[in-house]
């Protein structure tokens, strides 16, 4: 089971985060300490790939850096290419030669999916290719059904999140973290 796996890896946190949203947290899932032991990372995934073996997929696609090795291993299970986005200057973008061919389906991967932020930036990037999203996989589905898309999660957890006006942790003086790699205005 995924939340095992997670637990073994040390990448259930607790404390005072601040997410990639802008939102605090009690919890965190930092799924790049599961994903730094393959064996794990390849189990963990193959959950998903059991949600979307039966899906029509042309090619992977993941939002650096959460879904790089996500995409990976999934496009590796699946018999499928796996590339990625990155930011340039702030802006989702294919680089590196990679290419998305009009029509291709795409499945979009992450490591984990709250408000789909990086997902919806990288779709943003393959529908600008011509390609047509069929959905995202992630590890972890903390999303709470608002995402317009079909998502195919190993695992949903529910993780309280606080604006920063309501945030008890605040409030208790608790201080706080940002772990995730994207740069907050």
């Amino acid at each position: 089971m995924i939340i095992d796996l997670l637990k073994e890896s040390n990448a259930l946190l607790e404390g005072h985060f601040l997410l990639s949203s802008g939102k605090h947290s009690d919890r965190y899932v930092q799924c790049a300490k599961l994903l730094q032991y393959p064996d794990r990372a390849a189990e963990a995934i193959s959950f998903i790939v059991e949600k979307v073996k039966d899906l029509d997929i042309d090619i992977v696609v993941g939002p650096a850096m959460g879904g790089i090795i996500v995409a990976y291993e999934l496009g590796r299970q699946l018999g499928k290419p796996a590339i990625f986005t990155e930011r340039e200057e702030g802006e989702m973008k294919l680089k590196r030669g990679f290419n998305i061919e009009k029509g291709q389906k795409v499945l979009i991967t992450e490591d984990v999916v709250t408000t789909g932020k990086s997902a919806y930036e990288a779709i943003r990037v393959v529908e600008e290719y011509g390609g047509v999203v069929v959905g995202i996989a992630c590890i972890v589905d903390r999303s709470k059904g608002d995402i317009k898309y079909p998502v195919y999660g190993g695992t949903k957890l529910e993780i309280k999140t606080y604006d920063i006006e309501g945030c008890p942790l605040c409030k208790e003086g608790l201080p706080i973290v940002k772990p995730g790699s994207r740069k907050i205005k």
